[in-house]
């Protein structure tokens, strides 16, 4: 499961590289706060093609050799993004990129599948650890090469780590394939047959979508803020903000526990909330570091938790059909992302840090709001509800 780990969070570190470099890519490219806020929204909306055209192939492909073939598409990618030398070149290159960098999701409900029953939720928590570190730390990683090496290295040497990877998975991890009778096209059909008849599968796409609009508006809003007064900092020190909000994201490992204790409703409202009162601190005190810096910690926490107790819970819901419940779930948890990104960028623009707040804790407002009219217990709904993902997964 180290293994897994570690190469879900490389494989998603890929989307997030850009992020902290917007102002630096923004002034390279000659372009406005807006339009370089475009990359993080291709990217994602690449990785939201992914999800609904790629991770549902993990249901229907040989784990291993899926994962290791998008880890070298990748790498390519990688390496024309920092060849760029127009922003047209490089938002092309960054939707690539988000497609490809779908591994990621097609190795998390591998994991599950490999998980004894009763540890999964601990299991998904200690993989989604590693992509969720991966995902931080890739912006103190990529703020700290643009600095020494300039930005064009962050990429290419990210394409050399995933060329290692590649390699390493072809080797290290076991051969798995779900037996399925279905061919492609149906199969897609299936997971629209399975969001449509999935209310507990629904209402924890909400949560999710609402929770990463509201991740995307700070990380994409943060970078802006804090290269302008009175902060003024450099790419280095953009980056190592990541650094706070990874250990947010390893408080938030302890989510998996609340699931195999059967308190994800619980756990999920208190996170839910945890990310309104991120944004009202920022929000309110914009101008003191200590508490942009409690924050982003609070912020990832919030986030990361809701996020690893949505995932262990609909991931009880059919063993058969991981892969495309995993496409259901991430394709709109991605769409959040999306919809938070351009928000947050023309925003900024127009109204600045105060206002992006706002945007956050709207997001995280709403989802808190939508939790409320949850009844009994998040495990207790997916035990009732999962004959109807069966009918769904009977093939």
């Amino acid at each position: 499961m180290q293994v897994m780990a570690v190469a879900t969070g490389i494989a998603a570190a890929n989307i997030w590289y850009a992020q902290p470099l917007l102002d630096t890519l923004a002034r390279h490219f000659l372009v406005s706060t807006g339009t370089a806020g475009l990359i993080v929204t291709m990217t994602q909306l690449g990785y939201t093609f992914g999800l609904v055209l790629v991770v549902p192939l993990g249901d229907f492909f040989e784990l291993r050799r899926l994962v290791t073939v998008l880890s070298a598409c990748t790498a390519a990618a990688l390496v024309l993004a920092g060849a760029a030398s127009s922003i047209g070149v490089f938002l092309v290159a960054s939707m690539i990129i988000g497609i490809t960098a779908t591994a990621a999701q097609v190795l998390v409900p591998f994991a599950a599948h490999l998980a004894m029953d009763d540890q999964r939720g601990q299991v998904v928590g200690r993989v989604m650890a590693g992509l969720l570190l991966g995902i931080l730390l890739s912006r103190t990683f990529s703020g700290f090469v643009a600095d020494v090496l300039g930005w064009r290295a962050v990429f290419d040497i990210a394409a050399a780590f995933m060329v290692i990877q590649a390699w390493v998975l072809s080797r290290v991890l076991p051969q798995f394939r779900n037996e399925t009778s279905l061919r492609y096209f149906p199969l897609l059909l299936s997971v629209v047959q399975l969001f449509r008849e999935e209310p507990l599968l629904r209402r924890r796409i909400v949560y999710g979508a609402l929770g990463f609009a509201a991740f995307t508006t700070l990380w994409t809003g943060l970078s802006f803020l804090l290269t302008r007064p009175p902060y003024n900092y450099g790419d280095t020190v953009v980056g190592l903000f990541g650094l706070l909000g990874a250990a947010g994201a390893m408080c938030a490992m302890a989510a998996g526990r609340l699931h195999d204790r059967g308190k994800a409703h619980t756990g999920t409202g208190v996170f839910l909330a945890v990310i309104v009162l991120a944004f009202a601190i920022m929000g309110f005190f914009q101008n003191y570091l200590a508490a942009i810096v409690v924050g982003v910690v609070l912020l990832d926490l919030g986030q990361q938790g809701q996020h690893i107790l949505n995932q262990s819970v609909v991931y009880e819901l059919n063993p058969k059909m991981r892969g495309r419940i995993t496409t259901a779930y991430m394709t709109c948890f991605f769409l959040g992302g999306v919809i938070g990104s351009v928000l947050t960028g023309y925003l900024y623009q127009l109204a600045g840090w105060t206002a992006v707040a706002w945007l956050g804790g709207a997001f995280g407002g709403i989802a808190f709001l939508f939790w409320l009219t949850e009844p009994g217990t998040s495990r207790g709904s997916a035990d009732k509800q999962g004959s109807t993902v069966a009918r769904v997964g009977k093939e």
